[in-house]
C-alpha cells in the first residue's frame, strides 16, 4: 500500500462532518456548512509544514435517500473554492455512499470504501503516492482512524462524538498509533511539533 522512493508524498487524511465542519446531521446544504473554530488555521499549518490535505468522509446520507450525490458534489465543490479562497488547496475529497442496508438499492452494499475499511485510504496513497509512515488522519470517529491499525500512518480521535470508553481507551494509548486531542488545531500543532520522524 506504502509507496516508496524520493517522490513519495506525506499526507493529513481528514474526517468532513464533525472535524471540518460541525456535524448537524448529513449536511449537504451550503448554509449548514459551519466550519469549526481553528480549523483553517489547522489547515495553514498543515499545509505549509508540506502536507497534502485529503478528506475521507463517508456518506450513508446518499445511501439513506437524504440527498443524491450531485447534491454532495455541488457542496464539495463550493467548500474547496472556499477553502482556496482562503489560501487554503484541499488536494482530494474521498467519499463512500453506501450502506449495507440501505433503502436505495443502487447504494445496498457492503463495500471497502465504507469507513472503517480502508479502501478510500488506498485509492488516496496510489493517486497521490503517499508515504504512509509520515502521514496521519484525524476524525471525530475512531473508524476515521482504521487506516492507523495495520500501517505506520499516526491518528488523532478528536472532540466527543465517540463513545466515552473509547476516547477513554485512546488516552490510556489503547489503540495502535491513535492519540486524543481536542480538535483538528491542537492536532495540527501536535504534528508539526513531531515533524519527520
Amino acid at each position: 500500500m506504502m509507496g516508496t522512493g524520493a517522490k513519495c508524498k506525506k499526507a493529513v487524511f481528514l474526517d468532513r462532518d464533525g472535524t471540518i465542519n460541525k456535524d448537524n446531521g448529513y449536511v449537504y446544504q451550503i448554509e449548514e456548512f459551519e466550519i469549526l473554530p481553528g480549523v483553517i488555521e489547522g489547515l495553514h499549518l498543515l499545509q505549509d509544514a508540506g502536507y497534502l490535505l485529503i478528506v475521507v468522509t463517508n456518506q450513508s446520507g446518499i445511501a439513506r435517500g437524504y440527498y443524491t450525490e450531485q447534491d454532495f458534489r455541488i457542496l464539495t465543490g463550493w467548500m474547496m473554492e472556499r477553502f482556496k479562497t482562503m489560501g487554503i488547496q484541499i488536494a482530494e475529497v474521498y467519499y463512500c455512499p453506501h450502506l449495507p442496508n440501505a433503502p436505495i438499492p443502487m447504494y445496498r452494499k457492503t463495500c471497502r470504501c465504507r469507513k472503517p475499511g480502508t479502501g478510500l485510504y488506498e485509492r488516496a496513497v496510489k493517486e497521490f503516492h503517499i508515504d504512509l509512515s509520515k502521514s496521519y488522519a484525524i476524525g471525530d470517529k475512531i473508524r476515521d482512524c482504521s487506516i492507523c491499525e495495520k500501517t505506520d500512518c499516526r491518528g488523532f480521535l478528536t472532540g466527543t462524538k465517540e463513545e466515552s470508553k473509547v476516547i477513554e481507551a485512546v488516552r490510556e494509548g489503547k489503540y495502535r498509533h491513535v492519540q486524543y486531542e481536542e480538535d483538528l488545531y491542537a492536532c495540527a500543532l501536535r504534528i508539526c511539533e513531531e515533524g519527520e520522524r
